[in-house]
């Protein structure tokens, strides 16, 4: 497939980035080893624990493998709506044992700063989710051999991105776990399912269609190619497997799921997100007035953090697509495995079921 040439993959299938713990060195290498392309979820890292993260990926794996980042997004901060928020947020703090907090935080843009890190590190695949990268951005990115992938979830996003030259376009379905990637439609009406989506990108763009969203084994990866896709991005089904970095209450969450148990909310960082229901989330839905990412992720973070150690899943956010009851407990390898074999299958029992 062409799609593996250009990222030099054995298997048209990507681990997705997902920023905030679960894409540890070692899931990321055993991904890459196992002839897929793993991802490193930079969004929330410093520069200076990037850079350290993939000194330590690369001393796993000689394989490729591909960095995802946060594009900055255009946002108003009104003082009086997160000392609110933070009123609000105490009554979360009390039940964990943390103080009360009644101040506005200082929110800096590391961007700039961790795309040096990529350069200098000679990553050479770079995926962006959140927004769209400037035509200047992607030629710079170009320029130092770097393949470009960018997140669309409607047709006219996925037409925006060819025409700033992207290289290959992520189509999420609203099945998807964790944030959603829309920049241009309004959030309720992007909330296409990956069937849908997936063929009408392909129908629209000339770039290698990635989709994602929903697909957890063979079966699915054979859906997506067949609707015309050149790979598959997986999430969910990687954050319960041996090398994922996800805490044992998020994993622990995701394996007794079924289907009904995620929801799409804004509730934790502002901005609109797959996961799992809890009482954190159900109660700030019901606020009129959140604060926008990343001021409300930033707002929520101590909570989250303790709630994890705390092993208390009501007050942590817990990121999984609506497909999470497929999840099983394996290795990297042995999904990668699995996936290729069961897609392989498919396509037989298909081919037989016609003759």
């Amino acid at each position: 497939m062409k799609i593996c040439k250009r990222l030099n993959i054995k298997y048209p299938i990507i681990q997705a980035g997902m920023a905030g713990g679960p894409t540890t060195p070692e899931l990321v290498a055993a991904v890459s080893n196992a002839g897929a392309l793993g991802t490193l979820g930079a969004g929330y890292m410093s520069p200076e624990d990037i850079r350290k993260v993939l000194s330590e990926i690369m001393t796993l794996t000689e394989k490729p493998f591909a960095v995802n980042l946060f594009l900055p997004q255009v946002y108003e901060k009104n003082e009086q709506q997160i000392l609110s928020m933070q009123k609000q947020l105490n009554k979360y703090r009390q039940k964990l044992g943390l103080p009360e907090v009644s101040t506005v935080p200082d929110i800096q843009n590391h961007f700039e700063q961790q795309l040096n890190v990529m350069i200098e590190a000679g990553v050479k695949v770079l995926s962006f989710t959140f927004n769209e990268p400037s035509a200047d951005l992607v030629e710079k990115l170009h320029d130092h051999g770097i393949t470009v992938i960018a997140t669309a979830t409607t047709v006219k996003e996925a037409k925006n991105l060819e025409l700033r030259g992207v290289d290959m376009i992520v189509a999420q379905g609203s099945e998807a776990g964790g944030h959603r990637g829309t920049f241009l439609n309004g959030e309720e009406e992007a909330l296409i399912g990956t069937m849908a989506l997936v063929p009408q990108i392909v129908d629209a763009v000339e770039c290698p269609v990635i989709a994602a969203g929903g697909i957890m084994d063979g079966r699915g990866m054979m859906a997506a190619l067949s609707l015309g896709a050149s790979a598959v991005q997986l999430g969910t089904a990687f954050l319960t497997i041996k090398e994922s970095g996800a805490s044992e209450i998020h994993k622990s969450a995701i394996l007794a799921s079924k289907d009904t148990d995620t929801k799409v909310t804004s509730a934790f960082s502002g901005k609109s997100a797959r996961g799992m229901k809890n009482e954190m989330m159900l109660s700030l839905e019901n606020t009129k007035n959140l604060p926008p990412y990343p001021i409300q992720h930033m707002l929520t973070s101590d909570i989250r953090k303790e709630a994890a150690r705390q092993g208390n899943k009501e007050f942590v956010s817990m990121w999984a697509g609506q497909a999470s009851a497929m999840s099983k407990e394996s290795t990297a390898k042995e999904l990668i495995n699995q996936l290729v074999s069961d897609c392989k299958n498919t396509l037989s029992s298909l081919s037989t079921d016609w003759k």
